[in-house]
């Protein structure tokens, strides 16, 4: 690791934890909550998040066949419910942001699955699990699952 964030600034950390918990109680789905921060994980290529909403996933029943297929979601057919399907849609294409600009039919999209409340809470979801991920990359945070093997 190439410093520890989580003790050099305990407040910045803190404060996205009251993000976090924000999310968890704002009514979306925690399942559909922890698969979006799965997709956005996967595009970031945060090994960190990774394995912990991998972990979380597990906990909540999603099996293993649906958590390998959700970097292939758009292939999975019925694997994903249409709210799914939508949250990941718009998931990609705010990580994405830079390059997509996040087009109007991807609004569109997504407006007509979710309510405005819904898709706001979905992007500030969106927007928090890049933050982590950001955080984790540049500081080189290794996966939970990875120190027990480093003894």
């Amino acid at each position: 690791m190439r410093l520890d964030y989580t003790k050099i600034s305990p407040g910045g950390v803190k404060a996205m934890g009251g993000v976090y918990g924000y999310v968890m109680q704002s009514g979306l789905d925690d399942v559909l909550v922890d698969l979006v921060y799965l997709r956005v994980s996967q595009i970031n290529g945060c090994a960190y998040c990774l394995d912990m909403h991998t972990k979380d996933l597990i906990e909540k029943g999603v099996t293993p066949v649906k958590l390998a297929l959700v970097q292939a979601w758009h292939e999975a057919g019925a694997m994903f419910s249409e709210r799914e399907k939508a949250a990941l849609a718009w998931a990609e294409s705010v990580t994405r942001v830079a390059d997509t600009h996040v087009p109007d039919e991807a609004f569109e999209l997504a407006a007509a699955i979710f309510s405005e409340k819904e898709l706001a809470d979905l992007t500030i979801a969106i927007g928090l699990m890049n933050a982590y991920n950001r955080l984790a990359i540049s500081f080189r945070r290794a996966p939970e699952s990875t120190l027990a093997l480093e003894v």
